[in-house]
């Protein structure tokens, strides 16, 4: 840098587009540099977007630039430029300005700056162009609205017929309002007028309840699936129903199990009670225990037998098994609550064996002489198979 560079003030007219209207509107790259380039930028920001006043804050930049570029003296050299943040705002969009200001001070050495904003941004913006160069002047713009009763009618008559006729709104301004205002006057008919406060919090607090916790949608939502809601084929419902109905048999019968047992006084009672109190409770649930089990196994065959499952099959073999492990654990409660012999748990567990024997062979048989009626993939084979 030459000695008469060194003694030369560069002064730097900038504008700051904070949310980055250049970059979403218009798609233009910053920083833009030049007198030409931020007039053609600020030409096309107005052209797409005439309500914008980041192009009334680049027309205004431009402005500046010529009247002190025309007033200049031999040792000032001006600069124009604009830098964007990003439409999210937050800390992205002050650090892409702190990006965008660094690489225009390499291309741009100044000496001060002479910010102008649209106003609205100053707090955010100056602190970070203040630790980085010094600030000689800020120029505001504010876009001026007229103030005429016709434009102020106008707008009034607008957002009046936008709350008439949008629900979102009318249902806050209008609906609630007017529920309060029957309220009065129905309690006015019957000289109730003291009972309206209690009313007027009732209601005010149910539709903060119900839009705070978001009832209203839930609702709707709920209207919705059960208007749309279409039944599944018959075998799924036959297979939920019986779910659901040896669900609440196994519940009712854990339920009456436990009606059953004795209560002692103690924990010393409890632990050395433990094997009749579990013989009572088997004894007092086996019956609907087995029965929900058999009854899920149940809806489950039909299903795999109108879907053509092989599956059918092991299911109809827990069914036979299941249902004859009841004269099992009857002998195991006899035995817990009496500690008596335990032959006949021992023949019960025999007999069951050889009916599970029996069942799967059976169930061999039916299998080879229905082969062409079930639906069988490879893992199903297999799985049967291993069963």
């Amino acid at each position: 840098m030459t000695a008469e560079e060194k003694d030369q003030k560069r002064i730097l007219i900038l504008c700051v587009d904070r949310d980055g209207d250049l970059g979403t509107k218009v798609e233009i790259k910053t920083p833009v540099i030049g007198r030409d380039g931020n007039l053609n930028a600020a030409v096309a920001l107005a052209l797409r977007d005439p309500e914008e006043p980041d192009a009334n804050a680049m027309f205004e930049a431009v402005r500046v630039y010529d009247r002190l570029h025309n007033e200049s003296e031999p040792s000032e050299v001006f600069e124009i430029a604009t830098i964007c943040g990003s439409e999210l705002g937050g800390v992205g969009a002050d650090r892409k300005i702190v990006a965008e200001l660094g690489e225009l001070l390499v291309s741009f050495p100044a000496n001060e700056v002479i910010l102008v904003t649209d106003g609205y941004s100053d707090e955010a913006v100056l602190p970070l162009i203040e630790s980085r160069v010094p600030v000689s002047s800020v120029r505001r713009i504010v876009v001026k609205h007229s103030k005429s009763i016709e434009e102020t009618v106008a707008l009034f008559t607008r957002y009046m017929k936008l709350v008439m006729e949008n629900p979102r709104y009318s249902r806050v301004v209008l609906g609630v309002p007017g529920l309060l205002f029957l309220i009065l006057g129905f309690l006015s008919i019957f000289n109730l007028l003291y009972y309206y406060w209690i009313a007027f919090i009732f209601v005010v607090s149910t539709f903060m309840l119900v839009k705070g916790f978001g009832v209203d949608k839930t609702v709707q939502k709920s209207y919705r699936w059960i208007k749309e809601y279409s039944p599944p084929p018959l075998p799924v419902q036959i297979s939920t129903f019986s779910m659901i109905a040896g669900i609440l048999c196994v519940i009712v019968g854990a339920y009456l199990g436990t009606t059953k047992i004795p209560i002692p006084p103690d924990i010393s009672g409890w632990l050395s009670n433990l094997p009749q109190i579990a013989g009572y409770f088997i004894d007092g649930s086996i019956d609907l225990l087995i029965v929900g089990v058999c009854v899920v196994l149940v809806g489950k065959a039909i299903r795999s037998y109108f879907e053509r499952d092989i599956r059918l099959l092991r299911n109809a073999v827990l069914i036979v098994l299941i249902g004859w492990s009841r004269w099992i654990l009857k002998g195991t409660s006899e035995v817990l609550i009496v500690r008596g012999s335990y032959e006949k748990l021992v023949f019960s567990i025999i007999i069951g064996i050889l009916i599970g024997i029996a069942s799967v062979l059976v169930i061999i048989v039916i299998h080879r002489s229905t082969r062409g009626f079930f639906k069988e993939t490879k893992e199903q084979i297999e799985e049967f198979g291993e069963n």
